[in-house]
């Protein structure tokens, strides 16, 4: 192989060929020996092909046989972003286009809208415009500037590129490419050098056909290439012409390395790629064996193969008396080179299943030819009887695959297959593809293609969480996020992916748990490898049975769902009170992100308390972690990981607020001091408020006027500390002193009616009571370097944005120490920031509740999401199930974009074939009148004759309000009705 030119690596295949919708049903058409051809005469009742030979008299029996496709006028252009009215005038070859590139990149496992902007080019092999023919014979043609501009770009040859590369946003280039029946091979080859020159990162490369226009056809079978008989009997010696057909295949090609780096299903390998004419030949449609002997050569050189190594080829096939004795001789000449007698050159042609697709052709012979070297099957070669007489196949070392064979063994290197392709205007084509092994040496599984293994690292900016030969034990749920551009499509992809278990039935017996290996690929596939839409619901599940009954109840209330446009993030900090032990453990234990800050938290706290606060945290010793000197930095240290988690998943806040010791957390994430700096603040603060004084705390449920008059009240008739207002949440307040006058409160509010609860601490926070050390936790910070924050901070102490003339210093956390929490002032003010989604970082939800009751009843409230939740069991053992797949599901829900490489940090995954998007198809089409000229046997009344296989004889027509003309007689008010004897 040249190194100049590396090899190409097809990631992405998807077809819509007749009686293949796509590759899967086109190999078991293939492999069955199906043939798809149609005998459909002119007046059998067919409305597209009696409108398509309308008035065309004496037409051949050839033109009754095609290879159609079914329901060509169905598409779904509110997904490709295409007015219905435009819609009309668009070529069926850009709506197959469009959607077969679409088909093939999730084929991929590629996101298509995570395109815009990349160098990916597109390449369309395309010969014909009978769309826009027809439009011109229409009695419909476009009257305004609108109609017309769509008709124009709606039927021209460079539309099904052009549309492509316009809806996805791709910067590469975008070529029609018309070789008549070489066109779609020759766009390989253009792809192929345009990838190895580096003019093009990624390729789409497709081939497109209809059959419109009744008088081309006409006039191919007047030609006498056409076989009358209907059938494509390559190099048989009945062969007499192709039978036409239609469809649209598409491939995607990378170069190879970057494809294995990339993590890349990978169906097979380009090797090689040539393209000539056959210049100064007997004719300018007739092939020439020089030159095609010359092209296979060429292609063969630029792989680096010989021909004796390769196994299969997969032909032409014009299936005429001339076209199929020069492709033999030509392949004979090349392939029969060094090559054994005992092991021939296999050769078979799809044109005998589905007919000749012409610029469609090539590529379906390539799709064919990668499946044989995937599934190591070749399919039978049809109606091959009796070898055409016009070669010596004694001097042939060559031999048509007439009946199913296995592709033979190859003693462990890769089998290697040819594709050749020519075209009525003399050009021709050829390919070498390989077959791609896995890096152990073993081949494909016949039902699965090999997919390259990909290491997933954190996203963004983040430090590697693995340390080397770490590993990531086994995530024991997996979120599968699914979309539509509307409810029924959401109730589709739902539908489908039940269908999809059903299929994997005795795959999924064998584990069916969420950790499994399919279920876990399935979920990356999933997140990474589809566009991401409006209508959204993330699964979260942790077995097959789970999995099962969320995706029947999204099936069942899909139009439910109506689409969230968060725009504007709040971080909401958790504060004191809020700690359970086991928090965190599920996110330490599966998560590396999560697992590296807590260890740099407690690496901290080893050195300045020679301690394990992870052990406290986790349950693993008798320490009490209610003790504000476990609980400070315990908070601080969750906190902190929950803020990097959601980071890894490329959530960041605009707006940070925290509820007392919760703003240190929201000060780290706001850059005001480093990690492990603020982790040795929070150890300070936790130890220096464990030292004072024994006291309580109350929520009084009550106005914030009518607890500070109380407290005013009670502090003027005792002595001492006294009480004080330590924080103001909106619904309640919370007063914070001396034990006794704390019980005073409680009881001269509860005689009064009003709701009062003592809160679960022994400490009188945000109280007089702090201020014995609050002078040693100002200096604690002096050789801390403070920083401006990087994003708004909503302060304790103000309710308001910090300022650009304040610093986070020592004095603001003397004060907020000791001054109360002005959480619903705080709250306030995310309302006027015009936040909508504030997510909770800490172990249980507390603040999502108090912030609905505080948020402004004149603004709409925002979505709201708990990072984690308290374990519903008593298990030890439910501490280790994460919640946090939960959030991030509801954050999916909320319309954020999700970096989901988050979910997967540390793991080696893959991608699978999944279910694609399934398109809402409607009619679109040019509007015809049925054309009035009349053959034998029609009356002029009654219509067009109908003459069954029982003897019966019916009759058709179309009776619209202006024609027949007598129909204007009948009119009631203005009104035309039928006549009861019509």
């Amino acid at each position: 192989m040249n190194q100049d030119k590396p090899p190409l690596a097809i990631v992405g295949m998807a077809c819509k060929f007749p009686g293949a919708a796509s590759i899967q049903d086109y190999w078991r058409l293939l492999v069955s020996g199906h043939n798809s051809v149609m005998d459909i005469p002119k007046g059998a009742g067919n409305r597209r092909i009696d409108v398509m030979f309308a008035d065309i008299p004496n037409l051949p029996d050839a033109c009754r046989f095609c290879s159609y496709l079914d329901d060509i006028e169905q598409f779904d252009p509110q997904f490709f972003r295409i007015s219905p009215v435009e819609a009309n005038w668009l070529d069926p070859q850009q709506r197959m286009m469009v959607e077969t590139s679409w088909r093939a990149l999730e084929d991929a496992g590629i996101d298509p809208l995570g395109l815009k902007g990349s160098l990916t080019g597109v390449y369309t092999g395309i010969s014909n415009y009978e769309y826009r023919m027809r439009i011109v014979e229409s009695n419909h043609k476009p009257v305004d500037a609108a109609s017309s501009l769509y008709a124009m770009s709606g039927t021209s040859m460079s539309g099904p590129n052009g549309r492509v590369s316009f809806f996805l946003g791709l910067r590469g280039p975008s070529k029609a490419i018309d070789a008549a029946c070489a066109s779609s091979l020759v766009a390989v080859n253009d792809a192929v050098s345009d990838l190895q020159r580096g003019k093009t990162d990624m390729a789409i490369v497709g081939g497109v056909q209809n059959i419109l226009s009744g008088h081309v056809f006409k006039i191919r079978a007047d030609a006498g290439i056409l076989s009358p008989d209907g059938q494509c009997k390559v190099f048989d010696a009945s062969a007499n012409g192709y039978v036409r057909g239609e469809g649209c295949g598409v491939v995607v090609l990378k170069r190879l390395q970057e494809a294995e780096a990339d993590g890349d299903k990978i169906w097979a390998v380009i090797k090689g790629s040539a393209v000539n004419h056959g210049g100064d030949s007997v004719g300018m449609t007739v092939p020439h064996i020089p030159a095609l002997e010359q092209v296979m050569g060429q292609a063969l050189r630029d792989a680096g193969v010989t021909a004796a190594e390769v196994d299969y080829v997969e032909a032409h096939g014009t299936g005429t008396s001339v076209g199929d004795p020069i492709e033999l001789e030509a392949m004979s000449a090349v392939y029969g080179q060094g090559r054994e007698p005992d092991r021939p050159l296999l050769v078979g042609s799809v044109k005998t299943n589905i007919g000749h697709l012409e610029s469609a052709a090539g590529i379906a012979g390539l799709i064919k030819a990668v499946l044989v070297l995937q599934r190591g099957v070749i399919p039978k070669h049809l109606h091959f009887h009796n070898p055409t007489p016009a070669v010596d196949w004694d001097k042939m070392n060559l031999r048509v695959t007439s009946e199913k064979m296995d592709l033979p063994a190859s003693n462990g290197r890769p089998r290697i297959a040819g594709i050749n392709s020519f075209g009525i205007s003399g050009t021709n084509s050829h390919i070498i593809l390989e077959e791609y092994l896995a890096k152990n040496g073993t081949s494909n599984d016949q039902n699965r293609v090999i997919n390259v293994p990909q290491t997933v690292s954190a996203s963004g900016e983040l430090e590697s969480p693995l340390s080397d030969g770490e590993t990531t034990p086994q995530r024991q749920k997996r979120l599968l996020p699914l979309s539509g551009k509307s409810p029924a499509a959401l109730q589709s992809i739902a539908e489908n992916y039940l269908q999809w278990l059903d299929e994997r039935g005795k795959e999924i017996t064998l584990n069916g748990s969420a950790a499994a290996p399919l279920f876990a690929d399935m979920a990356w596939t999933a997140a990474m490898g589809r566009s991401h839409f409006e209508h959204r619901s993330g699964i979260v599940f942790h077995d097959e049975a789970s999995l099962r009954q969320k995706l029947t109840a999204l099936a069942d209330s899909a139009e439910n769902i109506r689409p969230q446009a968060a725009t504007k993030i709040a971080f909401a900090y958790t504060g004191q009170g809020s700690q359970w032990t086991g928090m965190g453990r599920a996110i330490y234990e599966c998560e590396p992100v999560a697992r590296a800050v807590f260890d740099r938290c407690e690496a901290i706290f080893q050195a300045e308390r020679k301690l394990s606060l992870l052990d406290a945290i986790f349950g693993r010793t008798d320490c009490d972690l209610s003790n504000t000197a476990w609980e400070q930095p315990a908070l601080y240290a969750l906190e902190c990981a929950l803020t990097a988690l959601w980071a890894s998943m490329g959530i960041q806040p605009s707006v940070v607020i925290g509820h007392s010791v919760g703003e240190l957390a929201a000060a780290q994430a706001a850059g005001v001091f480093s990690l492990e700096d603020g982790m040795r603040f929070a150890i300070t603060r936790g130890a220096l408020f464990a030292e004072t004084d024994s006291g309580a705390m109350a929520a009084v449920f009550a106005s914030p006027a009518q607890v500070a008059s109380t407290v005013e009240e009670i502090n003027a008739s005792t002595q001492g500390i006294g009480l004080s207002v330590s924080a103001n949440n909106g619904t309640h307040q919370v007063v914070s002193g001396p034990i006794a006058q704390i019980q005073s409160i409680i009881e001269r509010f509860e005689s009064e009616g009003i709701r009062v609860r003592r809160l679960n601490t022994s400490k009188a926070f945000h109280s007089a009571m702090m201020e014995p050390v609050l002078d040693t936790l100002e200096a604690s910070l002096s050789e801390i370097a403070i920083q401006a924050p990087s994003l708004k901070v909503v302060s304790n102490l103000t309710g308001e944005v910090v300022g650009s003339d304040q610093t986070l210093d020592g004095a603001y956390w003397r004060r907020h120490g000791r001054e109360a929490v002005a959480f619903a002032s705080g709250v306030q003010t995310l309302a006027e920031l015009g936040v909508d989604l504030i997510i909770e970082i800490g172990p249980r939800p507390i603040l999502t509740n108090m912030v609905a009751l505080a948020w402004p009843e004149s603004e709409r409230p925002p979505f709201m999401i708990s990072s984690l939740q308290v374990p519903s069991g008593d298990m030890p053992e439910d501490a280790a199930k994460s919640d946090f797949e939960e959030a991030v599901a509801q954050a999916y829900q909320a319309g954020l974009t999700i970096k989901f490489e988050g979910l997967f940090t540390g793991e080696v995954r893959r991608r699978i074939q999944l279910p694609g998007y399934p398109f809402l198809r409607d009619h679109y089409w040019i509007k015809e009148s049925k054309r009035r000229g009349f053959s034998a046997g029609d009356h002029p009344l009654l219509g067009s004759r109908r003459d069954f296989a029982s003897g019966e004889v019916a009759y058709e027509t179309e009776v619209f309000r202006s024609s027949p003309n007598w129909l204007q007689d009948h009119q009631v008010f203005g009104r035309v009705i039928a006549p009861g004897a019509l």
